[in-house]
């Protein structure tokens, strides 16, 4: 009886997105600007060979700092492995470019280990946007099993009591989340799609939900991290570990929750879930620090406005993000968002952003900021700038229609 329950549940799920994507807002494409997009992927298609001649085997790429020539890598288990494999499937749809799809497959065989990794909450990161996008060109049951797996071991770092997904492992004190939890959760939708196993959903659920309790300030910004007490499930202390300060709103950080309860609203159409996004939407739109190039600074609260950094992984994220959200709200709003994801298209498709073709060691983006407080990958390339620009260009060609 269960199952005939959480069958019709997931059907009439499906009825109401098709039902919402046929009454979405239309937008009309830049013909200029989709010429761009194309000289982007062709772009893209370049660099991503140079970067290829330049990876050690075995190995996934990190970011490359110029003024030394370095070139830093990974091994699979980091959790920017799978922005690699993932930025090259996107590449090849759009150039069909056979060199990019075998470099794809040899590194997703590299990866497939990661599916029984229970150390790490970005499972996500690593396998959806990886074997998630590869599934989508050419569904295989080896797909299917290796995600369902990762979904496995995702879940295991779930607790009750607390009500998240554990982010770092730290003391027995201590149950850390950060706001980029909320982009691995989409991984978790899809295992219960395809299994049928409802624990899965809500799991993502219970996160995304008790994240929104606690993460958010009353303007709709977000701390990183919340440290939880393990065995109450109470907040012991918020605060930041790649933002400027405890109390800042660390640009990154507002994208990934951003793009994490737009997912949050398509999976499950809970408007909560919507009202959220377009709140985090219109915390960053009209942030007064918020360049007109839509390019934002590392950090909304940077003591050093306007001469910060600026931070091209936010902003390729906040486009993807906006790319979606757009199609679940009224038109007036949808075309805010359509237009802004349209300008961070434009600034990342030219310099100083967009790499010289032979440059920046094949990365397609300049200028993005991991971790400054660290000191850690400061204005340079990083693989999930490429991956979340691939996803936006793709995307916006998606509404290019007849």
């Amino acid at each position: 009886m269960y199952q005939l329950k959480s069958g019709l549940f997931f059907f009439l799920l499906c009825f109401a997105s098709m039902l919402a994507m046929a009454q979405q807002p239309q937008y009309h494409v830049d013909k200029k600007l989709l010429k761009a997009i194309d000289r982007d992927f062709a772009v893209a298609d370049t660099q991503y060979h140079t970067l290829m001649k330049r990876l050690p085997a075995e190995r996934f790429p990190k970011t490359y700092f110029a003024a030394k020539d370095s070139f830093a890598v990974s091994g699979p288990e980091w959790w920017c492995s799978g922005f690699y494999p993932g930025t090259l499937l996107y590449i090849y749809q759009q150039t069909h470019d056979a060199a990019l799809l075998n470099e794809a497959n040899r590194t997703l065989d590299m990866l497939a280990s990661q599916q029984y990794n229970k150390t790490t909450h970005d499972l996500g990161f690593m396998m959806y946007c990886s074997f998630g996008n590869a599934i989508k060109m050419e569904p295989k049951p080896y797909y299917n099993n290796i995600l369902i797996n990762s979904a496995r071991s995702l879940a295991s770092r779930f607790d009750p009591k607390v009500g998240c997904i554990k982010s770092w492992d730290s003391d027995k004190s201590e149950y850390l989340v950060i706001i980029d939890n909320m982009m691995n959760l989409e991984l978790l939708f899809w295992a219960t799609k395809v299994t049928g196993d409802s624990s899965f959903y809500k799991i993502a659920v219970t996160h995304a939900n008790t994240t929104l309790k606690n993460h958010f300030r009353k303007d709709y910004s977000s701390y990183h991290v919340v440290n939880y007490n393990p065995q109450t499930g109470e907040v012991q202390k918020r605060r930041t570990q790649q933002g400027y300060a405890d109390e800042s709103s660390w640009a990154r950080g507002q994208t990934w929750g951003l793009y994490g309860y737009t997912v949050m609203y398509r999976e499950t159409k809970d408007k909560k879930y919507l009202e959220q996004a377009k709140q985090i939407a219109q915390f960053i739109l009209t942030n007064p620090h918020l360049p007109a190039d839509k390019i934002p600074y590392w950090d909304f609260d940077a003591p050093n406005i306007p001469n910060a950094l600026r931070d091209a992984s936010a902003a390729t994220v906040m486009a993807s993000a906006l790319l979606e959200l757009c199609q679940y709200t009224d038109a007036k709003t949808g075309q805010l968002y359509f237009n802004t994801a349209e300008a961070i298209i434009r600034n990342l498709s030219k310099s100083p952003y967009l790499a010289a073709k032979g440059t920046n060691a094949g990365f397609i983006l300049q200028h993005s900021v991991g971790s400054l407080p660290q000191n850690s990958e400061v204005d340079v390339p990083l693989t999930y700038a490429d991956y979340y620009f691939m996803e936006a260009l793709t995307r916006y060609k998606q509404f290019d229609r007849p």
